[in-house]
């Protein structure tokens, strides 16, 4: 395709309002934050202590709902329902398919938070369990709030805003937008008005913010990395040159498109991330980690349902408590709210071909799975050297920050150089794919759910997060729009409800038509599942 075509492409399939509107709000953050630092934190810090301090058990009650009703579609009589035509195969093999959500979605937090969280619990201990500092059961209850954190409640907004929107796109020819999810109300003739606009606006600022902010911490994580091994400081220059390395790695891995582009390099990442953790499992402690492991996990499924509604509203320590879960579990269940638009838009360009119970068996049950030996692993590795005095982590993360959480980690390990280099390409290539999704996410919102936007408008958006992430991470900001992407946690909390009051009357619907015709009832061609969309069957 020719520059003049591949320009005209672009131009031509741009949903003009969306993109300038949604670039536009982001810009005028990112100058807010760059000229009046201190008041856009204060700001932003005030509004997420109003929404943890007043609103806290909202996000508590939506994510529960969210994961029983995920549940319902695993056993349920709906998951037998396809994403596409009744005939059609899935576009990509199984391995391909996991390999793809998995990087995409919360991986490289997960690469992150690994060595990190589970030695905070471990010394600020979670009120739950009333457990002394650095002992015992503040060890088991550590891993266990990693589990609950990092486990099926973080992947299940992503899978109830991806089926919806896979199921009308592939049945239907719906667009590839977050929006999408009105189809019941509004019909899919309809789905270009004001409210249609605002939500689809809400998720490009929501997918700029996160991504950007993700990015930050994960070049300032590489950067610490560097200066672990080196002894010398990077500085601003090398600040940009860095996150501008990673914007054109994954700059690059979007030209290249899916099939060839994140596909590859998710493959690449699980095979890696498979290896450190097995290394680490063999060469740290490894009857500890299965000890506390397996405790954790007992506890974990035997407390889920109370831990998932606990606020310390009524525990001893007062605002104290409500403090640690509004500072723990609502930030991370406002986090992944904020980030259902770009990976719940990803997960459903991924998943035509496939049923309901495909989706949401992989997308939570299967990325559980892989998460919590993962948490056990680096969690127990991390308090096991902290309370055997092999490594003082806690004195590294109150120094340097959670980012250098991994290094003192992994250098008290047999191999711990190897395993250094290693754990920095980890975080490196599933920041890459986390950051080629969202790009593909903010083209299919800005160019009216296109499900193969041009390369042009995909590697515009990539430049502007990088260009975004190596600006705050030189002046400061980063904690404000990470303040700022949270925030957007909270509208999106009720669109996921939205989502799942959307599949409960479209799959109800198309649940009795299927049952009605296996009774050999005779049913008008014209049966229609929601209103202005008549049934492929």
């Amino acid at each position: 395709m020719s520059g003049r075509s591949a320009f005209g492409r672009f131009l031509d399939e741009l949903d003009v309002l969306v993109f300038v509107v949604g670039a536009g709000v982001a810009a005028f953050a990112v100058v807010a934050f760059a000229l009046f630092e201190g008041a856009a934190t204060e700001a932003m810090t005030g509004v997420n202590t109003f929404l943890w301090t007043n609103l806290g058990w909202a996000y508590l009650l939506v994510m529960f709902v969210l994961v029983a009703f995920v549940l319902f579609l695993v056993f349920g009589p709906w998951g037998n329902i396809k994403l596409g035509a009744d005939d059609e195969e899935p576009e990509f093999t199984f391995l391909a398919y996991f390999a793809m959500l998995y990087s995409a979605g919360i991986a490289a937090g997960i690469v992150f938070w690994g060595p990190a969280e589970a030695i905070f619990h471990y010394d600020a201990v979670s009120p739950f369990f009333g457990a002394e500092s650095q002992s015992p059961g503040a060890a088991v209850g550590a891993v266990q709030y990693t589990f609950f954190h990092w486990g099926l409640s973080a992947w299940t907004a992503y899978v109830v805003m991806g089926l919806p929107i896979a199921y009308y796109a592939y049945r239907h020819d719906a667009p590839l937008r977050i929006s999408t999810v009105l189809a019941p109300w509004v019909g899919l003739d309809n789905l270009d008005g004001a409210v249609a606009k605002v939500i689809d606006i809400l998720a490009v600022f929501a997918t700029i913010g996160g991504v950007a902010t993700t990015l930050g911490l994960v070049g300032k994580q590489f950067l610490v990395g560097v200066e672990w091994m080196t002894g010398a400081s990077v500085g601003d220059l090398g600040t940009i040159l860095v996150i501008t390395g990673l914007t054109v790695a994954f700059t690059l891995s979007v030209a290249l498109g899916v099939e060839k582009g994140i596909r590859r390099i998710s493959y690449f990442n699980m095979v890696l991330f498979a290896v450190v953790t097995v290394a680490t499992f063999v060469l740290g402690p490894t009857g500890y980690i299965m000890a506390v492991g397996t405790q954790a996990l007992g506890g974990y499924i035997n407390q889920f349902i109370t831990m998932s509604f606990y606020t310390g509203a009524a525990a001893s320590g007062g605002a104290g408590v409500a403090e640690w879960v509004g500072s723990w579990t609502i930030f991370y269940w406002a986090w992944w709210f904020s980030w259902t638009p770009f990976v719940g838009l990803f997960i459903a360009r991924i998943s035509r071909g496939r049923t309901v119970r495909q989706v949401a068996v992989t997308g939570v049950l299967a990325s559980t799975g892989i998460t919590i030996p993962w948490f056990a692993t680096m969690g127990g590795t991390a308090i096991f050297l902290q309370e055997n005095g092999r490594a003082d982590i806690l004195t590294v993360v109150s120094n340097l920050g959670e980012a250098a959480s991994g290094y003192p980690l992994f250098e008290a390990l047999p191999l711990g150089g190897v395993l250094t280099v290693l754990f920095l390409v980890l975080v490196t290539t599933f920041l890459v794919t986390s950051a080629d999704s969202s790009t593909l996410a903010l083209g299919m919102l800005t160019t009216g759910g296109a499900e193969r936007p041009s390369t042009i408008n995909r590697v515009i958006w990539g430049f502007l997060i990088g260009a975004l992430a190596s600006l705050l991470m030189v002046i400061g900001g980063v904690d404000a729009l990470q303040a700022a992407a949270i925030i957007t946690g909270g509208p999106f909390a009720v669109v996921t409800l939205l989502a799942v009051a959307s599949m409960i009357l479209t799959f109800g619907k198309q649940r009795a038509l299927f049952l009605r015709e296996e009774d050999e009832v005779d049913v008008p061609a014209s049966t229609e599942v929601i209103d202005g969309v008549q049934d492929d069957d």
